[in-house]
């Protein structure tokens, strides 16, 4: 099984295959609206303003599993994130990341990058890299800003590691 074989749903509750992304940088994001972290959607939407015509995509998956931090319906965050922050990049619909009920794109990422305390994921705001061949690449703190991931994002978008 590859990235490109997940289906998510879109912020409508749409189906959506990653295979649409096949080629393309990402950068896959648990996101939420009430947290210390949620500051780094700016940082995320600049990379995406500056790199989606040069095939990268940020992909933002609310999830309300660290303490309450975004227990809003997808048009109440939706709202927000274009409000306060600008979001242009997609949003997906909200996903638990660890647990019983975790998003099966999420076991796969988790399965495919390990943090040094093992596959859970520790809070809001965990960024995986994912390669234009649909590798993921590397696992990145949520205390990472996006900007860090501007130079790993450029080699890759130039196909170059």
């Amino acid at each position: 099984m590859t990235l490109y074989d997940f289906t998510v749903k879109d912020d409508l509750g749409e189906e959506v295959s990653l295979g649409r992304y096949v080629g393309e940088v990402l950068l896959i994001v648990n996101t939420a609206s009430k947290c210390g972290f949620t500051p780094q959607f700016s940082g995320l939407e600049k990379l995406y303003e500056t790199y989606k015509e040069q095939g990268f995509t940020v992909l933002g998956f609310p999830c309300n599993q660290f303490a309450n931090q975004d227990p809003g319906d997808m048009e109440e965050i939706k709202a927000f994130c274009s409000l306060n922050y600008g979001v242009t990049f997609p949003m997906m619909q909200k996903i638990d990341v660890n647990g019983e009920q975790t998003d099966p794109l999420y076991k796969f990422l988790k399965e495919q990058q390990h943090s040094l305390f093992g596959k859970s994921i520790k809070w809001n705001f965990t960024k995986f890299l994912v390669d234009r061949q649909g590798k993921v690449v590397g696992r990145f703190a949520p205390n990472v800003e996006p900007k860090k991931l501007e130079g790993k994002i450029k080699r890759l978008i130039s196909h170059t590691l």
